[in-house]
C-alpha cells in the first residue's frame, strides 16, 4: 500500500496507490500525488511498473502520474506504460502527461476501461467493475489463473524430478521408465489467487459479486459508522459498511484504505469493521501482505 489516505495527504497517509508486485513485475492502481517517493520509499521498482489502472479522474487518485511518467523517461524507459482509466476521460490522462510538454520519449498507451476483462497477462487477468462514486469509477479484480499444485511425496516416488516437470506440464504425460504418467494423477487443482482494488465508492453489489470468496479485499473506509450521512452524501463508504461487504463476499481479508484525514487513530475504524469482519487491517503507507 502506497498511499492510504483520502482527498488530502497527512504526515502519515500519502495519497491513493496501491501496487500488486507479480512475477517481478509492478501493477500499479492509482497514482496519487506522491506515488513515486512513496514506491523509492518502500522498495516498489518503477522501472517494473507494467500497467496503470485508475480508479477514477479526481486529481487525489492521478496527479502523480505526471511525475511518474516523466521519471521513467529519465530512467531512459523503452517498453509502452498502458494506462487504464474510465472510458470517456482518456483525454484528462493524456492532457495531464503532456501538460509542460516534456519529454516522454517511450510510448504511453491510455485505454478507457469499461466493464470486463481489460487486461490479460501469463498467469493473471485484471477485470473492472462499475462503483457507485460521484464520477464515473471502476474497482479492479486482479485473479490469478488457476494451476495444478504437483504431489511431492507422490512425484519423488515415481521418479519424477527437474526437466520431467516442465515436460509433464507442457504434455500433460511423462513416460518414467515403462511407466506412462498423467499429469492429472500427480497433481492437485490451486485455485488462483484474487486481490479487488475498491475506492471511491458507496457499498455496491457489483463489489460483493466481484469479492466472492477473494483472499484480499482492499475497500475504501473513508468514515466511520457514526460518520455514516457524510458517507452517503459524499459517495463513500463507512468501515462497517466496508466489513458488511467482506462478510457476505467471504473474502478472506479485508484491508482498509483512504482514510479521511481526519482520524489520527483509526482505532475507532477498526472497531467498527472487527465488529462485523473480524480479519480486517486498516492499512498504512508501506503496508505490505503476501497473497
Amino acid at each position: 500500500m502506497l498511499g492510504t489516505s483520502g482527498s488530502t495527504p497527512t504526515k502519515e497517509r500519502g495519497l491513493p496507490a496501491a501496487a500488486i508486485t507479480y512475477n517481478g513485475k509492478v501493477y500499479l492502481f492509482d497514482c496519487g500525488e506522491g506515488t513515486q517517493m512513496k514506491m523509492l520509499a518502500h522498495g516498489v521498482n518503477i522501472s517494473r511498473v507494467e500497467a496503470i489502472f485508475i480508479s477514477h479522474v479526481h486529481g487525489d487518485h492521478i496527479i502523480g502520474l505526471a511525475g511518474l511518467v516523466r521519471t521513467m523517461a529519465l530512467n531512459n524507459r523503452q517498453k509502452t506504460l498502458t494506462i487504464y482509466v474510465p472510458k470517456g476521460e482518456e483525454k484528462t490522462i493524456k492532457n495531464l502527461i503532456v501538460f509542460d510538454r516534456a519529454i516522454i520519449d517511450y510510448p504511453v498507451e491510455v485505454k478507457g476501461t469499461a466493464t470486463g476483462i481489460i487486461y490479460r497477462s501469463e498467469g493473471f487477468e485484471v477485470s473492472a467493475f462499475r462503483l457507485n462514486h460521484q464520477i464515473t469509477t471502476y474497482g479492479y479484480l486482479f485473479k490469478e489463473k488457476d494451476r495444478k499444485k504437483f504431489i511431492a511425496d507422490k512425484c519423488r516416488s515415481l521418479g519424477i524430478k527437474g526437466k520431467m516437470f516442465r515436460e509433464i506440464t507442457q504434455r500433460g504425460s511423462i513416460t518414467v521408465g515403462k511407466k506412462r504418467i498423467s499429469i492429472s494423477s500427480v497433481t492437485l487443482p490451486q485455485k488462483g489467487k484474487s486481490v479487488l482494488y475498491v475506492t471511491d465508492t458507496r457499498p455496491c453489489a457489483s463489489t460483493e459479486k466481484a469479492a466472492k470468496g477473494a483472499d484480499l479485499l482492499i475497500h475504501e473506509a473513508a468514515y466511520s459508522d457514526a460518520q455514516k450521512a457524510l458517507a452517503v452524501m459524499r459517495k463513500h463508504c463507512t468501515a462497517g459498511e466496508a466489513a458488511r461487504l467482506a462478510k457476505k463476499a467471504k473474502v478472506k481479508m479485508l484491508l482498509l484504505t483512504h482514510i479521511s484525514a481526519r482520524y489520527k487513530d483509526t482505532d475507532l475504524l477498526l472497531s467498527d469493521a472487527t465488529k462485523i469482519f473480524k480479519n480486517t487491517v486498516v492499512a498504512k503507507d508501506g503496508y505490505t501482505v503476501e497473497v
